[in-house]
């Protein structure tokens, strides 16, 4: 059985970092690409970074530069590290996964990713 548990969430000042962890079960991370996406209320679902074994990470434009994805496969867990973050950083953040090549990084939306995880909160107050 597949399974992803994200945490490190919490609340932030702005310029502040936090680093989020999506530990993955019952899947390898050879095989696996794992995406990063966030939802927040009244605004669309926007995958932010995604990993995978056959490709270059991906970047959302918005965080280009400010967020790094990293993989400890001995953990089986992704990092995503997270610094000057801004008041719009704020969301849900949730880790997917699927295989490689049913997904592509940075070509595929979370709504196509088989697995979810349940998500972790991150609020940047200003």
């Amino acid at each position: 059985e597949v399974q992803l548990v994200e945490s490190g969430g919490g609340l932030v000042q702005n310029g502040g970092s936090l680093r989020l962890s999506c530990a993955v079960s019952g899947l390898s991370l050879d095989d696996y690409a794992i995406l990063w996406f966030r939802q927040a209320p009244g605004k669309e679902r926007e995958d932010v970074s995604c990993i995978s074994s056959d490709s270059s990470p991906y970047y959302a434009d918005s965080v280009k530069g400010r967020f790094t994805i990293s993989t400890d496969n001995a953990k089986n867990t992704v990092y995503l590290q997270m610094n000057s973050l801004a008041p719009e950083d704020t969301a849900a953040y949730y880790c997917a996964a699927d295989v490689v090549p049913l997904v592509r990084c940075g070509q595929n939306t979370a709504s196509e990713w088989h697995y979810w995880g349940q998500g972790t909160q991150v609020t940047v107050s200003s």
